[in-house]
């Protein structure tokens, strides 16, 4: 019974000689469904090279792409939610917060960092969704505040990139504060001309879009990008009618008036660097 057993060496592999491939080295495209190899997906910044989608991705991805040489200084690294409030759901507020800062190895849903962008210098403050789903909480609205702070001081260009479901429901109204509170900050820095783009990614819904999502001298949008209040569901049971075809993604907001440009992530440092040529001048 060999020819059934196969018993040659080197077609039997015990279980303890087998390798996995290791996490993250491939991705499937969430539209075309195609496999992506991790080392492709750095190549093309992100974004699938057989449809144009777009994969979601977090600061790191976008400091490394957009900074020059990937070089910056990260700005107000330490600061940590509070729990105000003392929340508790399924599991305590702190809870939540310890386990997802262990998973994401991030303190919040947003980094700054300020650099260089085509030789010119940047402060950008760019949110994360892994983070409690990119959710507005008051460290959100504090980095955000302190980079405006730190632009308006060293005549810095500032760049928001938006990526989240909306207001931190543990901090309830603390979470809300914080849209008036960047919102007045975006005054102050356009009272001293200083130029300010906004970035909407995929999603860009609830409290910051109402906020300072929609609040640039240029606001510009990653194609694709679901970008608005509440969601479609809750709209269509308000209103009793059907949405068209296409209701809040990038291309709808752009054609009704709501964003300037549309620009793809592999076009996207060029483009940056170009507008703020053109602002600082």
């Amino acid at each position: 019974m060999a020819w059934f057993k196969r018993e040659i060496k080197g077609i039997i592999t015990t279980t303890e000689e087998k390798k996995e491939a290791p996490d993250g080295i491939w991705n499937k495209c969430p539209e075309c469904k195609k496999p992506l190899h991790y080392s492709e997906q750095v190549e093309n910044q992100y974004v699938c090279h057989y449809c144009g989608y777009h994969l979601r991705i977090g600061s790191k991805e976008y400091f490394s792409i957009l900074f020059d040489n990937n070089e910056f200084t990260e700005l107000f690294p330490d600061l940590i939610s509070g729990d105000p409030l003392h929340f508790e759901d399924t599991k305590k507020y702190t809870d939540r917060l310890k386990e997802t800062m262990s998973k994401t190895g991030l303190k919040d849903a947003i980094r700054a960092g300020a650099g260089s962008i085509g030789g010119q210098p940047l402060v950008i403050a760019c949110m994360d969704f892994n983070f409690i789903g990119g959710s507005m909480g008051s460290v959100v609205g504090e980095k955000i505040a302190r980079s405006i702070d730190y632009c308006i001081a060293n005549k810095v260009p500032f760049l928001m990139i938006s990526k989240s479901g909306g207001a931190r429901m543990m901090e309830a109204a603390f979470s809300l504060m914080q849209m008036a509170k960047t919102s007045a900050k975006l005054a102050l820095l356009s009272q001293a001309k200083i130029p300010y783009i906004s970035l909407l990614t995929d999603p860009t819904t609830g409290g910051v879009t109402a906020s300072y999502a929609m609040l640039g001298d240029i606001n510009i949008a990653e194609p694709g990008s679901l970008i608005g209040f509440a969601g479609p569901r809750v709209i269509k049971e308000t209103i009793k009618k059907d949405l068209p075809k296409g209701f809040q993604t990038a291309e709808f907001v752009l054609e009704h008036g709501f964003l300037d440009f549309i620009v793809d992530r592999r076009e996207m440092k060029e483009r940056l660097s170009s507008f703020l040529k053109m602002m600082v001048n």
